[in-house]
């Protein structure tokens, strides 16, 4: 297929230049009914704001121009199908989990998951067996599950849905998925990934490999994240025989909505184009990798902060992603080195107990230098101003093999009371507790609290990390199932 292609996009530039009169919706009418003086910057992209105008094609029954680029992205990336998700990930991951899931099915699942996986299992009232990652200690991260921990599952739970998997994690860090999805097929269990970050990975080296590479049968993507994608935009790419895909497309038209945004899908149809020019141009990839290798070289450089790694041979990381951590007198974690990063305006993807993370650009063209200025003048800016004086003090948090104290059918038949966190050790969590970003529950629905989890979260709350909880959570008090 010609990948220089761009269908939908094209089909809407050429509708604004017709000079077409709306009386249809939206109610900005082109952008002709704006608050003036607020037209800049939305007059551009209020001109291919429309609706399933003729020629425009229909997201929710695709026949022309939005399945002309559809078709592209499915070439692009090699798999049977490609949907465009208007909803984030988010939305492929419940529409997945969903069209594989009955009642009380058993699924497998990679613990450190996104809070919007446990939504999708919760509401398909499944059986989840949570496999922990591993951690590894010198970059404090964890890096994804082990081959052998899952197939171990997977014997152990032979009559399993699915196995759902995180691939790579938040920090860009990969592992070699093929053994697992081999393995699960053999026992013909599907394999859903949620590749959120992964987007440009078929770029191959040195990226990490694509879990449609690898053979996932259900694969979802952000192209917002590392693709030059809007917000929200997002890829589910579907290969093999395990899906019935008639229940995978019912949940995607119920889910999402059903006034899709057409500059938000016309991003979708670009964010194709854009990695399709560079994954032809192999001179283009190495410059850009080695724009992306020098920064790196040079933030570590910086006195006062480290860029760190994972000490282990058997994982991958993606060179977009890069963890720094404070070597630094007067910062002491990674929320305060987040701070002192945006003193200087520059702003991070997240920060966490040890690291900020900082997510690269796909293109060489990026003010590196200037970067790297201000990140200097803000280590140099720092001033003694930190509670945690000891390094000693900042502890991680391990993940465990677990299965959930009771069904999601049984926490819907239960009355709900809040405590004093002294008082809920030994209870069952009424509600999540998720740091975000990431957007990883330390404490799920439906878990036995432990002293661990509290002492943890009370760490986070110090170290002024944000959690979402509700309002009990700030007063040191959790939901809980009365039991």
């Amino acid at each position: 297929m010609d990948q220089s292609q761009t269908p939908l996009f094209t089909k809407l530039k050429e509708h604004h230049l017709r000079q077409t009169i709306s009386f249809h919706v939206p109610g900005h009418k082109n952008g002709r009914v704006f608050p003036g003086k607020f037209s800049s910057p939305f007059a551009d992209i209020l001109n291919i704001d429309v609706t399933e105008l003729t020629g425009l094609d229909d997201l929710h029954d695709p026949e022309g121009v939005i399945a002309e680029s559809q078709h592209l992205a499915a070439n692009l990336y090699g798999v049977d199908k490609t949907y465009f998700l208007v909803n984030g990930s988010t939305v492929g991951n419940l529409a997945s989990i969903l069209s594989v899931i009955s009642p009380n099915d058993t699924v497998i699942v990679q613990r450190d998951c996104h809070k919007s996986v446990l939504n999708a299992l919760k509401m398909a009232n499944a059986r989840p067996i949570f496999i922990a990652p591993e951690y590894d200690g010198n970059a404090n991260v964890c890096i994804g599950v082990d081959q052998e921990d899952v197939i171990k599952a997977i014997k152990q739970y032979p009559s399993a849905k699915a196995v759902i998997l995180t691939n790579p994690n938040y920090y860009g860090i990969t592992r070699n998925l093929k053994g697992i999805i081999e393995f699960a097929h053999y026992h013909q269990i599907p394999v859903i990934v949620d590749e959120a970050h992964g987007a440009h990975f078929i770029l191959e080296d040195p990226f990490p490999a694509s879990a449609v590479q690898a053979g996932a049968d259900l694969v979802i993507q952000s192209a917002h994240k590392t693709l030059p994608a809007m917000t929200m935009g997002s890829y589910l790419h579907v290969q093999g025989t395990f899906i019935n895909m008639e229940r995978l497309e019912f949940y995607l038209r119920a889910l999402q909505s059903s006034s899709p945004s057409y500059p938000l899908m016309a991003s979708l149809d670009l964010a194709r184009f854009y990695l399709a020019q560079l994954k032809s141009e192999k001179t283009q990839i190495r410059s850009l990798v080695q724009s992306l290798t020098q920064f790196k070289k040079q933030l570590n450089e910086l006195e006062g902060m480290r860029v760190v790694s994972p000490l282990v041979s058997h994982i991958k990381e993606d060179p977009l992603k890069v963890m720094i951590e404070p070597v630094h007198p007067f910062i002491k974690t990674g929320y305060s080195l987040q701070r002192q990063l945006e003193s200087q305006q520059i702003y991070s993807e997240l920060a966490d107990l040890f690291h900020v993370l900082l997510v690269l650009p796909l293109s060489g063209q990026f003010p590196f230098e200037q970067s790297l200025q201000k990140m200097k003048k803000a280590l140099e800016k720092a001033i003694n101003n930190e509670t945690v004086l000891n390094i000693n003090q900042i502890r991680p948090f391990h993940f465990q093999n677990i299965a959930l104290a009771i069904s999601y059918e049984e926490m819907q038949l239960l009355k709900k009371r809040t405590v004093p966190f002294e008082k809920a050790i030994g209870k069952i969590a009424a509600s999540s507790v998720i740091p975000y970003p990431p957007g990883i529950p330390i404490l799920m629905e439906g878990e036995l609290i432990t002293n661990r989890h509290l002492a943890y979260i009370s760490h986070l709350q110090e170290l002024g990390a944000k959690i979402q909880g509700g309002q009990a959570l700030s007063n040191q008090q959790l939901e809980v199932f009365s039991i």
